[in-house]
């Protein structure tokens, strides 16, 4: 009788082996979790306070040299349009309480924003840096695109326009294909909030627009200038090689186009409509030079007399520039654009 207790006692160590619990398993993987979590809080909380403390210190800054200036002599009206920067990459020194004004030239390729930019950088305390949202990058999303404009605000963008130290406005130009509609949102809501002028540039002829698109589209190719590509020059001479070039225009999507040209500057316009803004043609500033003085009062900039180097390329009339001239003359015949093709400088 004592054997068999024996040896059931036996079997019994050797077939039922005490069992896990599942509950303290989820309670070691629900401990570890919690600890992971107030680890990486800890962390997250850490980073935004250094983030924090770095803005509310460049705040800070900005504040410090506000009230050590003299505003007196600024109306109320403007002081939303006036700014103190404070660059990281270089001190303002004698000029930190010059007042700096920002803008941004809003336009379309071949529309006289390169020849209008040479004008605002002829004044001596005025920096447009260029075509900067060019490279696609720059202007990939709004972060990207807020990143830049802080940094060309801020006078720590270099360029060769760039005059640093005692600039009264600072800008660049921006073609509306280079994220400005996409993004313009975010880009009102930021120049509304920094106070940024918009200086939207037009070309209210736009087939001769539309020939200077194509005459430089074939110089970029063919490069008749000693194998060099020019967009704009200098000389008369220059000016002669490349008018040269006669363009045959496309007559079967042609108001197809001229209609998208004006269909795109009309939502710019009404995308930006709340921002402090100023409408130029480029034929109005070409033939009556009060407008830049206009601009310059925009700007609240002290007047100067606006000068540049560059020729105007395509001159005359159109019948000598274009090489399908009736055929275009037929197809925008009784429409709002066959003013365009009599009209001269």
């Amino acid at each position: 009788m004592g054997e068999v207790i024996c040896m059931l006692s036996k079997d019994s160590l050797v077939i039922k082996a005490p069992k896990k619990s599942p509950l303290l398993l989820r309670l070691v993987v629900l401990a570890f979790a919690m600890v992971c979590g107030v680890y990486i809080c800890f962390i997250c909380l850490k980073q935004i306070n250094a983030s924090n403390s770095s803005t509310n210190k460049f705040l800070n800054n900005v504040k410090v040299v506000q009230q050590l200036c003299n505003s007196s002599d600024i109306e109320q009206w403007e002081i939303p349009f006036v700014h103190y920067p404070n660059p990281v990459t270089f001190s303002r020194e004698e000029c930190v309480c010059n007042p700096v004004r920002y803008f941004a030239i809003l336009s379309m390729q071949r529309s006289g924003s390169g020849w209008f930019e040479t004008l605002m950088n002829s004044h001596i305390n005025v920096s447009s840096n260029g075509e900067i949202f060019g490279k696609k990058d720059r202007r990939a999303n709004v972060s990207a695109i807020v990143n830049v404009l802080d940094r060309v605000y801020n006078l720590d963008w270099f360029s060769s326009a760039s005059k640093n130290e005692c600039n009264a406005a600072v800008g660049f130009k921006w073609m509306l294909n280079q994220g400005v509609l996409e993004h313009h949102e975010g880009i009102v809501d930021y120049f509304n909030r920094n106070g940024v002028h918009a200086i939207f540039l037009f070309r209210t002829n736009l087939i001769r627009r539309l020939i200077s698109v194509m005459a430089n589209s074939y110089d970029k190719s063919k490069k008749p200038l000693n194998g060099t590509h020019k967009s704009h020059v200098h000389s008369v001479a220059e000016a002669k090689v490349l008018a040269k070039y006669k363009p045959s225009l496309n007559a079967s999507t042609l108001l197809a186009e001229l209609k998208s040209v004006d269909s795109r500057a009309a939502r710019a316009i009404a995308y930006f409509k709340s921002t402090r803004h100023i409408i130029l043609y480029y034929e109005d500033v070409v033939g009556n030079r009060t407008k830049l003085e206009e601009v310059q009062d925009f700007l609240r900039l002290p007047y100067r007399e606006l000068t540049s180097r560059q020729i105007k390329i395509h001159s005359g009339t159109l019948s000598e520039q274009i090489a399908n001239f009736e055929e275009v003359q037929e197809v925008l015949k009784g429409t709002p654009y066959e003013s365009f093709l009599h009209q001269d400088y």
